[in-house]
């Protein structure tokens, strides 16, 4: 090993020893040299020498002598080529606007030389200029002109470089295919070049696109051989490829080879502090996890992602995020989480189509990605400026009259004008008067009408109030005195052990009837006075149904009814207390026209995206007529088979709470067979919400 370490270092100082013998061989030549054009063809190797060993300085010495002498000596071929290689120069050192310019010189004396290699390497460096710079459609076309003439000569380094400035441009203007097809080229020179830092480049390229397009099979090829090129392979792009090549893995749902890359990313990028490829890391573990049913692991690297994704503001990631969350989310029935996720990844998906949109509004045209011939050629403007002729006026007795006739039209104009003026402050003041006059009506109008509502407003709300006080007085009244009177009679002492025992069940009816009348009351009179206001979300059907059950429950064993529950885990998208307010009346009103030995039956399923409840009894069933007369306004009410009480209000809340959840509620009932009450509810927010 020793042995093999010892020869490459011999290997890289033999061949630094044989460019510096170069230059310097060059220079003593250059030195003996008479001023003529052999001295400039010297020149102009030694500078393309010092060009290649990134010896700027130096050159730009020998590039300001040589371009004297080859003015002096009028060698448009010299100038040419030492005004190429000075661009070259100024384009290392980021001076644009200098290396542009000779770049442009250059090209101009390249034309006049007919030397079309010349055309052409300028044209491919002013490619990788404006590519490096962002102008990718302008660079697209440079680099394109130059192909033809490279390929022609075979000079694999310049066609290195005009591979990789077309595809570079091709990938940012998203032309994806243009886009494989240069990388392979550029590749297969890389290849022959053994350019392992451009073939590493290339493959990773091809991979991302191949990855784009769908095309996993080929984008995994590709990554595995960025990994297998071991000469230029570090932790930085390994930690970049781990991770992207375990999402690859994942796409066929091959867990094994997925996990075994995203875990050495993970290790890799956090030990590396790479923050681009932890966040890939952890985004496609988190989706793993998912898929295997580690909800906690999975939990704890997307929170993990999401926090890096915001902080690094990477969106493309951010969003990937915000879906898996509401997958999660979505497993572990957090609906009311998940709608958030949602909410989120549609916002920043929908920002993020606005600003790819915009910035193709801001093209001036769309990209060409082919060669355009005139690309490089001025536009000629065709416009030609044509001075109106005017006919000379023959004498002065013809101006003199067409002068008395122009002064006649001017004081014509003025006095239609003025007149005109004059009509039109006349009409304009009625207008503003008709619409001044106008607005008041309307403002009159909008002041009745609103007198108008608070009015019957006021009506509805002493309307209500007076039936209230009714109900208070003659129904809850009753149930009071009831309870108020066995009290009278325990203070008394006159109830015997036996007697009191007997009278519990009673009291409790009594207690329950008052409870449940006050409940209705009170949500009837808010319905009415219309501050009834629903905040509707995701919850479970069966847990209400449990909560409601255990209140009816010491009442159905009293009454001897049973319980059948065919209810199932299921959710509904609406506001919980207002549902449960109408559950348990359906079950008291269940409970009030059943008798000993009935049943009542809780179920729900799904029908059409909605949720259907349902509250069954095999009691005493509701009339033809009497069915016409459920979900009013007005009150209507009969006795229960204990002759228990109620207001006639329950059915109306219900209705009137259901309609506010965008839900519906009937009844189906045969008298003496039983009667069935039905609760439809949506399972997500309507749209339009």
């Amino acid at each position: 090993m020793r042995k093999i370490i010892n020869l490459i270092i011999c290997l890289f100082m033999s061949i630094g020893f044989s460019q510096t013998n170069d230059v310097d061989s060059l220079a003593l030549e250059l030195a003996y040299q008479t001023q003529d054009t052999l001295k400039i063809e010297t020149s102009i190797k030694l500078i393309k020498s010092l060009y290649d060993i990134n010896d700027y300085d130096r050159a730009l010495k020998y590039i300001i002598e040589s371009e004297k002498l080859s003015n002096n000596l009028n060698y448009n071929k010299g100038i040419a080529e030492i005004t190429f290689y000075k661009a070259l120069i100024y384009a290392k050192k980021d001076d644009y606007i200098n290396a542009v310019s000779g770049y442009e010189k250059s090209k101009a004396l390249f034309y006049q030389l007919e030397d079309t290699l010349g055309v052409a390497k300028v044209n491919n460096s002013i490619g990788l200029i404006e590519i490096k710079r962002g102008n990718y459609a302008k660079g697209l076309q440079f680099s394109l002109a130059a192909i033809k003439e490279l390929e022609k000569r075979d000079l694999l380094n310049d066609l290195r470089l005009a591979y990789s400035n077309l595809a570079d441009a091709y990938y940012n203007i998203n032309a994806s295919d243009k886009a494989i097809e240069f990388y392979l080229k550029a590749l297969e020179v890389q290849e022959q070049l053994k350019d392992s830092k451009g073939t590493n480049r290339s493959n990773s390229q091809l991979a991302e696109l191949y990855s784009f397009k769908k095309e996993h099979r080929k984008a995994i090829e590709y990554y595995e051989k960025v990994l297998a090129n071991k000469k230029t392979i570090n932790d930085s792009i390994r930690g970049r490829v781990y991770p992207k090549l375990g999402g690859e893995y994942l796409k066929f749902n091959d867990y094994d080879n997925a996990a075994k890359y995203l875990v050495r990313g993970l290790r890799l990028n956090r030990r590396g502090r790479y923050n681009e490829g932890l966040l890939t890391a952890l985004n496609n573990l988190g989706d793993l996890n998912l898929q295997q049913g580690k909800l906690i692991l999975a939990e704890k690297q997307l929170l993990e992602a999401g926090a890096l994704a915001k902080r690094i503001d990477n969106k493309t990631e951010l969003l990937k995020h915000y879906r898996l969350m509401k997958s999660l989310d979505s497993i572990k029935k957090r609906f009311d989480r998940a709608f958030v996720w949602q909410r989120q990844y549609y916002d920043l998906k929908d920002k993020l189509n606005k600003e790819a949109v915009k910035i193709s509004l801001e093209e001036e045209k769309p990209v060409e990605l082919e060669l355009n011939p005139n690309f490089d050629k001025p536009a000629v403007n065709n416009e030609v400026a044509t001075t109106p002729k005017t006919e000379p006026i023959k004498n002065k007795e013809e101006f003199d009259r067409f002068k008395i006739i122009f002064y006649a039209l001017l004081a014509a104009l003025a006095i239609v004008s003025t007149f005109l003026v004059l009509i039109y402050l006349k009409r304009n003041n009625n207008i503003k008067y008709t619409q001044e006059l106008e607005e008041k009506n309307i403002k009159i109008e909008l002041q009745n009408v609103a007198f108008q509502e608070q009015t019957k407003h006021l009506e509805n709300v002493n309307n209500v109030k007076d039936k209230l006080f009714s109900i208070v007085s003659h129904d809850l009244k009753d149930s009071l005195s009831s309870i108020n009177g066995f009290i009278d009679l325990l203070k008394d002492g006159s109830l015997s052990r036996e007697e009191f025992d007997n009278l519990i069940p009673e009291l409790s009816e009594n207690a329950n009837n008052a409870s449940l009348l006050l409940f209705n009351l009170l949500n009837w009179s808010k319905s009415q006075m219309q501050s009834l206001e629903p905040k509707p979300s995701l919850f479970d059907i069966q847990e209400v149904f449990e909560d409601k059950v255990k209140l009816v429950e010491q009442r159905m064993e009293s009454k001897g009814i049973s319980l059948v529950d065919h209810s199932l885990r299921d959710f509904a998208y609406a506001d919980r207390s207002m549902f449960e307010i109408v559950v348990q009346n359906l079950l008291a009103n269940a409970l009030k026209f059943c008798k000993s030995g009935d049943t009542i039956t809780i179920s729900n399923h799904i029908s059409n995206g909605s949720c259907i409840v349902s509250i069954a009894d095999t009691g005493i069933g509701i009339s033809k007529q009497n069915l016409e007369k459920l979900f009013k306004s007005s009150s209507f009410t009969t006795v229960g088979t204990n002759n228990e009480k109620g207001t006639g209000l329950g059915l109306s809340i219900c209705k009137e709470l259901i309609e506010l959840n965008n839900g519906k509620i009937w009844v189906e009932s045969t008298q003496g067979v039983g009667s069935t009450f039905y609760v439809q509810l949506p399972k997500s927010r309507p749209n339009g919400d």
